[in-house]
C-alpha cells in the first residue's frame, strides 16, 4: 500500500480600480513550502504554532522554492494584511486577504501566507506575473490550499 499526502494551492487575486470596477483578476498556482508542510504536521500534534493569519504581497520574480521562508522582495507599506476570512471545508481551506487604497501599491510579484504580523513561519509562496497596483486601487486575494 501506498500513500501520498500532498498540499497544493491556488490563489485568486482580483484587482479593482477605486470605483470599484474590476481592472484584472487571475489565478494561479503556488508553493506549500517546506516550512508550510512541517506548520502542518505540528498543528496535527497540538496548537503551539498558531494559525495562519496574514498575507502579503512583495515584488520579487525569483521563483518559488521549498526552503523558502519568506518574500523575497521588498517590503511595502500595508503589504502585510490580516486575513478577512479563514475556513476550512473537508480537505480545503480558504484564505482571504484585502488590500485596500495605499496598501500594497506596487508592481506586484509574489504573494505568501503566514501566521503573524511580522516575520512567522510562511505556509506557501508564489510568484506571478506583474499585477500594477495603482495607491487608489484595491485587490482581494482569495487562498485556496487543498490537503489530498
Amino acid at each position: 500500500m501506498e500513500e501520498n499526502i500532498k498540499a497544493s494551492g491556488k490563489l485568486t487575486i482580483v484587482l479593482r480600480d477605486e470605483n470599484g470596477n474590476i481592472k484584472e483578476e487571475r489565478t494561479h498556482d503556488n508553493l506549500v513550502v517546506t516550512a508550510g508542510l512541517e506548520h502542518i504536521a505540528s498543528r496535527m500534534v497540538g496548537t503551539s504554532s498558531g494559525v495562519m493569519s496574514h498575507m502579503e504581497v512583495s515584488t520579487s520574480s525569483t521563483a518559488a522554492a521549498a526552503g523558502q521562508t519568506a518574500l523575497l522582495g521588498s517590503s511595502l507599506t500595508g503589504g502585510r494584511q490580516a486575513l478577512t476570512t479563514y475556513s476550512a471545508s473537508g480537505a480545503v481551506v480558504t484564505a482571504i486577504a484585502t488590500f485596500d487604497a495605499a496598501e500594497g501599491t506596487g508592481a506586484l510579484t509574489e504573494a505568501g501566507l503566514f501566521n503573524a504580523s511580522s516575520a512567522g513561519t510562511m505556509l506557501c509562496r508564489t510568484v506571478f506575473p506583474v499585477v500594477n497596483k495603482g495607491a487608489s486601487d484595491s485587490m482581494s486575494i482569495t487562498w485556496t490550499i487543498t490537503v489530498s
